[in-house]
């Protein structure tokens, strides 16, 4: 997170697509417009509401050209059609607004990895359109907890509160109600919420994470005031035939009032369904329906319905624009063709985005806009409410206002306080079974290297966790190539961790400690995306562990040596005699050889030739061999941004906390060619930047020498000379 900077080109680009959107897509009604000025002139209530920004992207699907029937069909519980034979529930003269800095109360329940990512896309429109504070209640699963823990605590958004809320301890309260919706135990937890969630809470606003906000949810919140005295739940008319029960020959749906009602948007007056025994009521009513029916259809849904159809002074109708249900039968046109606006769309079939709907790529824009929208544009004040800064945010602000932006080296000193959202476990990812020898391979990447990522997949059969340094668009684009690769998608065992794209270089120890976090086995190799290890490399190091009694008795990284080829296909040679035939043919080489020997020169490849058992190798300045250690290692040094010294440095960190370097000798990785990346490219023709890699080089030393005292010297000593970095 930069609490300043310049804008980003591709946040102007979502916006202005947004906007697009809005205006020739979704913009307002004018005959309601009209109207409401007509009103006003009669000292009538005007239509729409005058705070609204012009423009706000609202959707609004365009007429089809049918001509319109007089009393045009609405559903129950929307406000009459008018004469002319619109629907004109959005020209009622909406509730006025909560107080600029009320604090909202938004509950979604949300597990998994998937719907993590839904949760996020949902929080995006929330916070584009909203002006008051928000407070979170997040029911989760232990995965889906990490995840959104993770990512509010990098993202750093002003005016969020977050509660977490353990699923697992409310399953034991649902789990006894058969249900068929794909949802599972999860889909049922709605209906606890009253009780699960703090005593004190009065109001709160549910939504499915399958959900997008077009428009400001302070307005939905304001529909509370709508509510009659007995009133506790406020619900939009489900827009499908659904509860009929006449979709489908046998087809018995649970009961419900009238067309019945849509649980994907709630109001929920938590303290009068406490008052009435709301617990009691609902689980009476859900033993009774199982009596006769096998299971829940729907949920949560099927149950609200049967207590509302016996209870239905509980029921405050919502207008039909705050909850557009593109199911698989929906009737939702008759909402959208008719308002003026919509607030919220929900995708409440199972094929999501692939519903079949005539007018689904307008309403699929709306959401990919927001899915693809750079969430650092997020982090915006709300100005005039005085809440609390995210965790962090008062120190970074301070850290960066001691910044002199006539420093030369001032975008060094700006990335290495940025901090980054991140979202680990991008995609889903099963946790290898506890093995007490077992390796995890660690790397970072961005968008250029993606290519790679199936020929590692190929060479390393272990787990792997890999940090990817991407845009919220690329995010997508990435999770598209994942999902058409039959390599990675037949993967468990790879974790893949976004850390969202900020600044003009490359964080890369940041995310090579992203990575290293997120590592579950006793053990890491400590490679980078552009090297393929050899095909028995994985096997062979269990065993190597092993073999060498490492299980916490030896403090030990193993040296795997690197080689290089020039050569964009070649055969990877299969064993060590193979390498070296290789490498005798001037085929392959020893790593950087050309360009920078002192990196690797300490692993004595000369040595490495003949040797049957490990050996030990001393450090010496620049030394950077890939190396595997136990997992609770030292982390990467962050300031180390860009290309520079960033791994030369955490050898320098592992021997000065007396790490034997051993190098393995039947161990080899190679090294891939490819097109340089920036900031080498940077590097070689600015002396700048050069001169700010120096500098970072100076404050290193510095801190070695207060932390490790005379050991430090050594290290002092060997880098006096200039050099190069690695």
């Amino acid at each position: 997170m930069l609490l300043r900077g310049r804008p980003r080109t591709l946040g102007a680009a979502a916006l202005l697509l947004l906007l697009l959107i809005g205006f020739f897509l979704f913009g307002g009604d004018p005959d309601c417009e009209l109207g409401g000025e007509r009103e006003a002139r009669r000292g009538g209530g005007g239509g729409g509401d005058p705070r609204s920004v012009p423009g706000s992207p609202t959707p609004r699907v365009p007429p089809d050209g049918r001509p319109r029937s007089q009393g045009a069909a609405t559903f129950d519980g929307d406000p009459p059609a008018d004469p002319r034979g619109h629907n004109r529930s959005d020209c009622i003269p909406p509730p006025p607004p909560p107080p600029k800095c009320e604090l909202l109360q938004v509950a979604i329940v949300c597990a998994g990895h998937n719907s993590s990512r839904d949760v996020i896309t949902l929080v995006k429109s929330l916070l584009f359109y909203r002006k008051n504070p928000l407070h979170l209640h997040l029911v989760t699963d232990a995965v889906a907890r990490n995840i959104l823990e993770t990512l509010f605590h990098t993202w750093m958004v002003p005016a969020v509160q977050i509660s977490f809320y353990n699923a697992d301890e409310l399953k034991p309260q649902v789990s006894w109600i058969p249900n068929k919706h794909y949802s599972g135990l999860y889909g049922l937890m709605k209906l606890v919420l009253p009780s699960a969630l703090p005593p004190d809470l009065a109001r709160v606003i549910v939504l499915d994470t399958d959900v997008t906000f077009a428009s400001n949810i302070a307005e939905l919140w304001a529909l509370f005031a709508h509510f009659s005295d007995k009133q506790a739940i406020g619900l939009v008319e489900n827009q499908s035939d659904w509860y009929l029960g006449n979709l489908w020959r046998n087809h018995r749906p649970w009961p419900a009032l009238g067309r019945g009602f849509n649980t994907g948007v709630i109001l929920l007056r938590l303290d009068r369904l406490r008052q009435a025994g709301w617990e009691h009521m609902w689980k009476l009513t859900a033993t009774r329906e199982l009596l006769t029916l096998p299971a829940t259809s729907l949920a949560d849904q099927d149950i609200f319905n049967a207590v509302i159809k016996e209870h239905p002074w509980l029921v405050q109708p919502l207008p039909c624009m705050w909850n557009v249900q593109l199911s698989d039968h929906t009737l939702a046109e008759r909402c959208y063709s008719e308002a003026s606006d919509l607030k919220v769309i929900h995708w409440n079939s199972p094929k999501k985005l692939r519903v079949k709907n005539k007018h689904v790529e307008s309403f699929r824009n709306l959401y990919l806009t927001f899915l693809e929208y750079d969430g650092n544009l997020l982090r915006r004040e709300l100005f005039g409410c005085p809440c609390p800064p995210p965790p962090g945010a008062e120190q970074l602000q301070q850290a960066l206002a001691q910044l002199e932006e006539q420093d030369a080296c001032f975008e060094f000193r700006q990335q290495q306080l940025t901090v980054h959202r991140v979202h680990i476990t991008f995609l889903p990812h099963k946790p290898p079974p506890p093995q007490p020898h077992d390796v995890t391979l660690v790397a970072q990447l961005s968008m250029e290297r993606l290519q790679m990522l199936e020929a590692l997949c190929r060479h390393w059969p272990g787990p792997m966790s890999l940090a990817l340094y991407l845009t919220d668009a690329e995010a997508q684009q990435f999770l598209r190539f994942v999902e058409t690769s039959a390599v990675l998608s037949a993967r468990q065992d790879v974790a893949y961790h976004v850390v969202y794209r900020e600044g003009s270089l490359y964080p890369i120890n940041q995310l090579r400690n992203v990575a290293l976090a997120q590592a579950l086995t006793p053990y890491v190799f400590l490679s980078d995306i552009d090297f393929l290890p050899a095909y028995s490399l994985y096997d062979y190091l269990r065993a190597s562990i092993e073999q060498l009694e490492l299980d916490g008795r030896r403090k030990a990284a193993l040296v795997v040596p690197a080689f290089e080829t020039l050569h964009y296909r070649f055969s990877f040679p299969s064993s060590k005699a193979e390498l070296l035939t290789l490498l005798d043919a001037g085929s392959l080489y020893t790593f950087r050889y050309h360009e920078w020997p002192q990196g690797h020169a300490p692993t004595d490849y000369a040595r490495w030739r003949e040797a049957q058992a490990p050996y030990r190798v001393q450090w010496a300045a620049d030394y950077e061999p890939y190396v595997v250690v136990p997992r609770d290692c030292p982390r990467y040094d962050p300031r180390f941004v860009g290309f520079g010294w960033n791994k030369v440095a955490h050898i320098i960190e592992l021997d000065a906390q007396e790490y034997e370097l051993l190098v393995l000798p039947e161990a080899f990785t190679i090294h891939l060619p490819h097109a340089p990346s920036l900031d080498i490219t940077r590097f070689r023709s600015n002396p700048t930047y050069r001169d700010c890699v120096r500098a970072l080089k100076d404050e290193f030393h510095q801190d070695l020498s207060r932390h490790y005292g005379a050991a430090a010297l050594k290290y002092l000593t060997a880098l006096q000379q200039p050099r190069g970095p690695a």
